[in-house]
């Protein structure tokens, strides 16, 4: 395939996504395709912004420092990309900045891969659709493939080895603008990592197969929840996921713990506004932040009880987003 050049320097960017109906768990571990389906929104403030250009070698850099296991899996996910498409291997040097907490349970690479498969793809030409694009970057990291798209989205996981995944936007961001408010309670990246952990949950938590097996139920609930804006089921469901998600992680050998104690206070402190008639719950992904889902109008109150808890470092809040996008720059 010929290479066409729309830029000679391109900067993309992509949000971050937090799953309502969780993922944990490979079917495939070296094409990196979940074992089940999952339920996200993209948020709208929390950002990654990658500039690319073509250098003499692929490169990355996270906030102006290069790590040399997210420099390895971006050249992996380069790679991908070159021997799906045909071009020419011009390596691609990539610079992100992330304005929230980089691998401490925010989907910081999430949305590093999704900013970086479409940079590539925008340096090269525009080649791929976003799906086959959501694919490649959920082959670096399988939330990634997500943040391509905004607002609702549903990933189905395969159900025969060898498919592909099916990512598509469910509703978009501004049919029902939900709001986020995020606890964080710890900075520094999580000892151990989703990927290490989805594995050693998989092969030692006796509790794994029924996890696998409840999934395609909580989806199908979500999903009727979102169509009719249901905010109460939706709430029951993503909180019943998320606990299950952690509950299997914790019966690993050894068992993961992700939590902190303000974690456990500020799942707490949203238990309590929801029972007082706040419209809001709470989800946790494999890290210590609290995130609380609010129908429009009540993320103050919930911002400011969880402000409160103590151990809670910083509060910060979004709305639903858009998915990648690229441009020159």
């Amino acid at each position: 395939m010929p290479l066409v050049m729309t830029a000679s320097q391109v900067l993309a960017t992509a949000h971050p996504n937090i799953a309502l109906v969780k993922y944990w768990g490979k079917r495939d571990t070296t094409l990196n395709t979940p074992a089940v389906s999952s339920l996200s929104i993209t948020l709208d403030t929390l950002q990654v912004s990658t500039r690319a250009v073509f250098g003499d070698g692929d490169a990355l850099t996270i906030n102006g420092s290069s790590e040399p296991r997210a420099t390895a899996r971006a050249i992996a996910c380069l790679d991908a990309y070159r021997a799906e498409t045909g071009v020419a291997s011009r390596p691609i040097v990539a610079d992100s900045d992330v304005n929230f907490p980089v691998a401490a349970g925010l989907a910081s690479s999430a949305a590093g891969f999704a900013a970086l498969v479409i940079a590539a793809d925008a340096l090269y030409g525009g080649l791929l659709p976003t799906p086959e694009l959501a694919r490649l970057a959920g082959q670096a990291s399988g939330s990634a493939a997500r943040s391509l798209f905004g607002g609702f989205v549903h990933l189905a996981a395969p159900t025969r080895d060898g498919q592909p995944i099916d990512v598509r936007e469910v509703v978009p961001a501004d049919a029902w603008p939900l709001e986020v408010v995020i606890a964080v309670t710890a900075t520094g990246p999580k000892a151990v990592g989703s990927t290490q952990g989805m594995e050693l949950t998989r092969t030692t938590a006796p509790f794994y197969p029924s996890w696998v097996d409840a999934q395609p139920a909580d989806i199908e609930s979500a999903l009727a929840a979102i169509t009719v804006q249901d905010f109460a089921r939706l709430a029951d469901v993503a909180e019943h996921s998320c606990l299950k998600m952690h509950a299997v992680a914790m019966a690993a050998q050894p068992g993961l713990v992700y939590w902190n104690g303000a974690t456990v206070e500020a799942l707490h402190t949203v238990r309590a506004l929801r029972r007082s008639g706040t419209p809001v719950f709470f989800t946790i992904d494999a890290g210590p932040q609290v995130k609380a889902i609010c129908e429009p109008g009540s993320s103050d109150a919930v911002a400011a009880a969880l402000a409160d808890v103590p151990g809670v470092i910083d509060v910060l809040r979004c709305g639903l987003g858009p998915g990648a996008l690229a441009g020159p720059c």
